[in-house]
């Protein structure tokens, strides 16, 4: 097969490949495919939310040329969007919560972005990372993407990924599934699977301490728990997830989480980071619902790299009572 060129950074988002998991599939019964959304340019599968915010600001006369863009993001949005902005002409002021891993926070600031660091707190508290950004945008006449709540982002995955995932399977797609940060992965790839089948199940993968899994199940915005996770998890439902066709929802908890982060690394040569171990740990549930033969898919959101810090140090781990690598232990 020839190999695509590229015009750009833009032009090389998206088209991932479909990664059947070996060890996954094995667990289940099921074929679980992962959508390899960390071999976008920026690392991650957030690059396709920043292009299509960017896109839609520039349609429709939101950002001029050599503008100032303003994101809040748990880190990989901010990078997708720096380098987006790089590659389209603007420049990008990044807001993150200082609880983030230091590696996403460094690639940032590599990215030529300007960083801000705050506390992490309550959407509901003022000084919230998605609120100063919303302010810091006005103050210095940038424009705000607001993954959140800009549905462009859930946009990009309806026209996009959703498609993609349909046909590299030639329409036999069972499940998907994934979690929710700002909800317009899970909100498009189900949107535009739906579309073309409505029997394929559409299921939100949840860590501890998010409220869309008790939202999906029972309409109210409960919780137990918490995590190490970064970039999912919700305490509210997004203009991306309102109305979206979910069917249903798995709680996975940080072990079984990071148990198959872990077993992807020694049986699929994959070191991935925390939210796809939730999203791999929800696909096998579901799998195992489905039965032999069936094709689930999910996201394999970024690279374990950038928290190396985190869930491959065995130091952080014990100090959360968390498993360790078996090979570090």
């Amino acid at each position: 097969m020839k190999t695509p060129v590229h015009g750009d950074f833009i032009d090389a988002v998206g088209n991932t490949p479909l990664i059947r998991l070996k060890w996954a599939s094995e667990m289940s019964g099921a074929n679980i495919y992962g959508k390899a959304e960390f071999m976008n340019p920026g690392g991650s599968v957030k690059d396709r939310a920043a292009l299509y915010m960017i896109r839609d600001a520039e349609k429709r006369g939101l950002i001029k040329p050599g503008g100032i863009l303003v994101e809040a993001t748990g880190g990989n949005t901010g990078i997708g969007v720096a380098l987006v902005g790089n590659a389209l002409g603007y420049k990008s002021i990044i807001v993150m919560p200082d609880t983030q891993a230091q590696e996403k926070k460094d690639t940032v600031r590599a990215c030529g972005a300007e960083l801000r660091e705050v506390p992490a707190v309550p959407f509901k508290d003022p000084n919230n990372y998605v609120h100063v950004a919303q302010r810091l945008a006005e103050e210095v006449g940038g424009y705000f993407c607001n993954q959140f709540d800009n549905t462009a982002n859930r946009d990009g995955h309806i026209q996009t990924t959703g498609p993609e995932i349909w046909d590299a399977l030639d329409g036999k797609v069972d499940a998907f599934t994934t979690a929710v940060g700002t909800g317009g992965t899970l909100a498009g790839i189900s949107i535009a699977l739906k579309e073309r089948s409505k029997s394929v199940l559409t299921v939100a993968a949840d860590p501890g301490g998010s409220v869309i899994h008790d939202f999906i199940k029972t309409g109210e915005l409960t919780t137990e728990g918490d995590s190490i996770t970064e970039g999912i998890g919700q305490g509210r439902v997004t203009l991306n997830l309102k109305d979206a066709p979910i069917d249903d929802a798995e709680r996975v908890l940080d072990p079984e989480a990071l148990d198959a982060i872990y077993n992807m690394v020694l049986h699929d040569g994959l070191v991935m980071g925390g939210s796809t171990g939730i999203n791999v740990a929800s696909a096998i549930r579901v799998g195992k619902k489905l039965g032999a033969g069936a094709n689930v898919v999910t996201i394999l959101c970024d690279h374990g790299s950038r928290y190396q810090s985190k869930i491959f140090n065995p130091d952080f781990l014990r100090s959360k009572d968390l498993p360790i690598p078996p090979w570090m232990d």
